[in-house]
């Protein structure tokens, strides 16, 4: 019998709370992803987003060393209603293909799933092409491509 796609995988961690004393790590690893940032800024926005129970960060370690982070947010818009979203996710390039994202996208799944979430979207720049088989693995449909748009203020 084959594992549902959010399985989780013996090999990896088990995901845990983040706590402000992961901030080095994960700003460390959202470097690896093309966001470079701080401690102290990242220390900053955990201590924000932590306390929010709209907001899921989720950590895999290997001891002190973190090996992967995940943050998800559950917002209500106008026009989709309630929806569960992955906003970050990466895994340290020395750790691909252990299962860390697997379980980590499993523990955002679980979330989603006990607050009555009907659905988890999770976006990926074009420019990630490896990231977009491993969505789909995990059950992942792409329904739609676009263009993001900034404008500083």
């Amino acid at each position: 019998m084959q594992s549902p796609p959010d399985a989780r995988m013996n090999a990896a961690p088990a995901p845990r709370a983040a706590t402000p004393d992961d901030a080095a790590g994960i700003a460390r690893l959202s470097g690896q992803l093309g966001y470079p940032v701080d401690a102290a800024s990242m220390a900053a926005r955990l201590q924000q987003l932590l306390p929010r129970d709209s907001h899921f960060i989720r950590v895999a370690a290997d001891g002190p060393h973190l090996l992967g982070w995940i943050a998800a947010e559950q917002r209500l818009t106008l026009e989709t209603g309630d929806s569960f979203e992955i906003v970050g996710l990466v895994v340290d390039r020395d750790a691909h293909r252990g299962g860390i994202g697997s379980a980590l996208v499993a523990a955002v799944a679980d979330w989603a799933r006990s607050r009555g979430g009907p659905r988890l979207i999770v976006r990926s720049n074009v420019v990630r092409t490896e990231s977009h088989p491993f969505y789909e693995r995990l059950g992942f449909a792409r329904i739609k491509s676009q263009h993001v748009y900034r404008r500083d203020l």
